[in-house]
């Protein structure tokens, strides 16, 4: 048996990191057993001076002395109620392919103990529903990342779908030239906001409709300095392109939830009957917001200006092919 003496403390820590936590712990026989397994050396009394060195520098271990002390690492970088809500995010996403959400998501487990990693992954199940296929995408957001960090710009091209769902690129298959400011995530979905040469005005482009994206030399074009990130993504992400209207909706008592998490919970409301309320807000009279109301099948009505309520019915008449 070999002594390794400077690599015994990074032993015992990461014997500590992967099978302890708050409600579990190592005794100075399970260290010793551990260190035996790999060629290490060591008696029971080295045991609490190693431990006392990693507290010196910080780590947080709990050490409950008895005739067998016991030893864990009671604080992890990150507690099992982040770690779930993390992997939860990971296997949602649209974004991210099976692959690496599985890939992810074990990575995450490893930032607990082996004893939490199991709890985390006891009800998972990634769904391949909704996962795109193209692994390409994580080289490409790291592009756009770079570029952003150095301020330079990039080239790409660009596609969309056709009826037979086929890829079709946009802009005769010529590379775009962007200077991308902010990657922005939105409804499950990577999108880089920056300036468009093409297009002569700050735009988006979806990150997984890019392919081919290069760095380029040249410096970005710099970001206008009044420039509003939260504002440009409202009226772009929630197509705020319509006019500006003031609407009363007519909606059944349980949809209060909804016009909340619409509008916000200082929108005006007030009690009609038993069954029903009303809700007073400015929006953008638009096909969002026409989509919004039809999707809760009449529970939702809107009954103001006559202008807005016209404009929903043509909708809804074109809509039908009539």
């Amino acid at each position: 048996m070999v002594s390794h003496s400077k690599s015994r403390i990074l032993h015992i820590l990461n014997y500590l990191w992967q099978n302890t936590d708050a409600e579990h712990y190592a005794t100075t026989a399970d260290i010793l057993t551990y260190l035996d397994e790999r060629g290490i050396s060591c008696d029971r009394k080295t045991i609490p001076g190693d431990i006392q060195k990693l507290c010196d520098i910080g780590v947080d271990i709990e050490e409950e002395r008895s005739r067998e002390n016991r030893y864990s690492l009671s604080s992890h970088l990150f507690t099992l109620p982040e770690l779930k809500l993390l992997i939860d995010a990971v296997e949602s996403s649209k974004f991210i392919t099976t692959k690496k959400s599985t890939e992810l998501i074990e990575k995450l487990s490893q930032m607990s103990s082996t004893h939490q990693a199991t709890e985390l992954k006891s009800n998972l199940y990634i769904s391949e529903r909704v996962k795109p296929m193209n692994e390409q995408i994580y080289y490409l957001v790291d592009n756009i990342n770079t570029a952003i960090n150095h301020r330079k710009q990039i080239s790409f091209r660009y596609f969309h779908y056709d009826q037979h769902r086929k890829e079709v690129p946009n802009n005769d298959g010529k590379r775009y030239r962007f200077s991308p400011y902010f990657l922005v995530w939105n409804e499950d979905h990577y999108y880089t906001v920056g300036y468009s040469e093409k297009h002569q005005k700050i735009g988006t482009f979806r990150v997984d409709r890019m392919k081919e994206v290069n760095i380029l030399t040249a410096d970005a074009v710099e970001k206008p300095t009044d420039f509003n990130l939260p504002e440009f993504t409202r009226q772009v992400f929630d197509m705020y392109d319509g006019s500006s209207e003031t609407v009363t909706l007519l909606c059944k008592n349980d949809m209060m939830n909804y016009i909340v998490d619409r509008f916000g919970d200082a929108v005006e409301t007030s009690p009609i009957d038993y069954e029903h309320f009303a809700a007073v807000a400015e929006v953008s009279v638009s096909q969002t917001f026409f989509a919004w109301v039809f999707q809760f099948d009449g529970d939702i009505q809107i009954k103001s200006p006559e202008l807005v309520v016209d404009r929903y019915k043509a909708m809804l008449t074109n809509a039908l092919g009539k």
